[in-house]
């Protein structure tokens, strides 16, 4: 399913959002990002409720995978704006630009530089620390709870 992901942020037009289709582009934006959220939030509570029939480690990760496309086919609709990006002129670019806003890196090569992309860049840093953070702890809680109870299991025997 990753792998669709990817595939499909290289296949599909998005040349065709951004300031052609704005309003289009930012709902669309909003609507993905809004799904993500909640099925994430929905794997989250699966974590807590110790519900053994989900496999977060699987969607979990497929989510932020498809988060990370999600902002950066955002970025690239919006760098089709002249002078909001410097250095942001392919999907490359934009992959590039959001993984290395998610990884809090930050080289320098690649700026938003109006409003509206430097909002977006803010955007994805809270959302990042919000669901991307909250998701991973909820994974490695639940990754760890596995660990502990299988020495436990051996022990009963």
């Amino acid at each position: 399913m990753a792998a669709a992901v990817v595939v499909a942020y290289f296949l599909l037009p998005l040349d065709q959002l951004g300031p052609q289709r704005p309003v289009l582009s930012w709902a669309l934006f909003a609507v993905l990002l809004t799904a993500v959220a909640v099925a994430l939030l929905r794997q989250i509570r699966h974590v807590l409720l110790n519900r053994p029939d989900t496999r977060p480690g699987v969607v979990i990760s497929l989510l932020i995978v498809l988060s990370v496309h999600v902002f950066s086919a955002g970025y690239y609709a919006l760098a089709k704006q002249p002078g909001e990006f410097n250095g942001l002129h392919t999907k490359i670019d934009a992959l590039y630009f959001t993984v290395v806003t998610l990884a809090t890196v930050g080289y320098g090569d690649i700026t938003p530089r109006g409003q509206a992309a430097r909002v977006v860049a803010v955007l994805q840093i809270t959302y990042s620390f919000v669901f991307l953070t909250a998701a991973a702890t909820a994974l490695t809680t639940r990754m760890r709870d596995m660990v502990v109870r299988r020495p436990e299991r051996g022990r009963s025997r």
